[in-house]
């Protein structure tokens, strides 16, 4: 996005209040991201946040219920899940949600769709990584969270991590050098 010209800038400062409140609207109508920040920050004060967080672990359940044919298929399914929570993290800027959410759809799905992810092939390969690639993402953001709150993560991490070592993921489990186990 191009910067703006100071002589555009100094233009718009002295545009009327009325004008400016018209533009701003039409801009703002324009960012469906931005105008759900804005709901959440202005209107909701960010009140609605555990409410937000429920909406998606409701998601994520009635996904994990629909029982993919394939690998494949779970992979967009966890690709589709994702893109809610990292929309949730764009408009909330919730971290702590962020690492809650991803523990909980990583390891729901698995649970509820073991036999797709029992054994590497050819089939589960990019599922494999994926799910791989997305723990270690995980792993990455509860580290640079204070110290206090790894215990919270701890046995939902420890879960993610024993079937990631023993199940198709396990070949970039090792590549990634993931831990067998979380250590606080």
């Amino acid at each position: 996005m191009p910067a703006l010209d100071s002589d555009l800038k100094k233009a718009i400062v002295q545009m009327p209040a009325g004008e400016k409140d018209k533009l701003l609207l039409r801009l703002v109508a324009k960012d469906v991201t931005l105008t759900e920040k804005l709901q959440f920050e202005l209107v909701e004060r960010g009140q609605t946040i555990d409410e937000r967080r429920d909406l998606i672990r409701q998601f994520i359940d009635r996904t994990a219920k629909l029982h993919p044919d394939s690998a494949g298929w779970l992979m967009m399914d966890m690709r589709t899940v994702s893109g809610y929570i990292t929309r949730h993290v764009k408009v909330t800027k919730d971290t702590y949600g962020d690492i809650e959410l991803s523990l909980y759809m990583l390891n729901t799905l698995y649970e509820h769709n073991k036999p797709l992810l029992s054994t590497y092939n050819s089939r589960t390969d990019k599922c494999a990584e994926y799910v791989a690639k997305r723990t270690e993402q995980t792993l990455k953001k509860v580290q640079k969270l204070n110290p206090d709150y790894h215990i919270e993560f701890a046995d939902a991490l420890n879960t993610l991590l024993g079937w990631l070592h023993h199940t198709a993921p396990a070949h970039y489990a090792r590549q990634l050098a993931l831990p067998h186990e979380f250590a606080m």
